[in-house]
């Protein structure tokens, strides 16, 4: 039997957030319903089951991001998966997130769901090449590009002691023996705590050994 919608009041109690940010998301996912009707932000089956296909999914990042962390760039934002959402749940962390999405129509969706939800982005319609220089502590993304790609986006933002959060399908491990064969990464994959077939991939450079 298919699993049930996941509902606010259910995120919620799993998430341990206020009734303040669970506001903020219900703003957020009534106004991603709006405007998914006119331009095409998310799979419109996936709506079924907003708040674990999308929110959750998101959220779940949050335990994983380093306590020091101030910067956090998410590439590709899209409808704001996970960047507006790890800016609401962290509003009190001091964190600044930058959203990097060069649709335009997306990036206006982005700028309405920051205004309405009061939640502090700040946003760059702009390729990932034409973005500014930003030192991000993090480096964020989802369903943006296979990995070996991904991190060469990523490479230009990244601290050198930075680390990359990607959530992933289950077709990762092909993408990370690729990447690994490219790239000097350490990988610890996390299960996903909304799809049983997709994964969060933890990455970060390998330190150089010291002679």
């Amino acid at each position: 039997m298919p699993e049930a919608p996941l509902t606010p009041e259910a995120f919620a109690a799993s998430t341990d957030v206020s009734r303040e940010t669970l506001d903020r998301l219900r703003c957020y996912a009534d106004l991603l319903v709006k405007w998914n009707a006119r331009i095409n932000l998310v799979g419109p089956a996936t709506l079924t089951d907003l708040w674990r296909r999308h929110i959750l999914d998101s959220a779940q990042l949050v335990p994983l991001l380093p306590e020091t962390a101030r910067i956090v760039v998410d590439l590709g934002s899209g409808a704001g998966l996970p960047g507006l959402i790890l800016a609401a749940l962290t509003r009190q962390r001091g964190m600044t997130v930058h959203l990097i999405e060069a649709d335009q129509r997306k990036c206006a969706f982005l700028r309405e769901a920051a205004r309405l939800t009061e939640v502090p982005v700040r946003i760059h319609a702009c390729r990932f090449d034409a973005a500014p220089s930003i030192a991000a502590d993090v480096v964020t993304a989802r369903a943006v590009a296979p990995l070996s790609a991904l991190l060469g986006h990523a490479e230009r933002f990244l601290t050198p002691s930075g680390a990359c959060l990607f959530l992933k399908g289950g077709q990762s491990a092909h993408e990370v023996r690729e990447a690994q064969a490219h790239w000097p990464i350490r990988v610890r994959e996390r299960p996903s705590h909304s799809d049983p077939t997709g994964v969060i991939l933890q990455i970060q450079r390998e330190r150089a050994v010291q002679p």
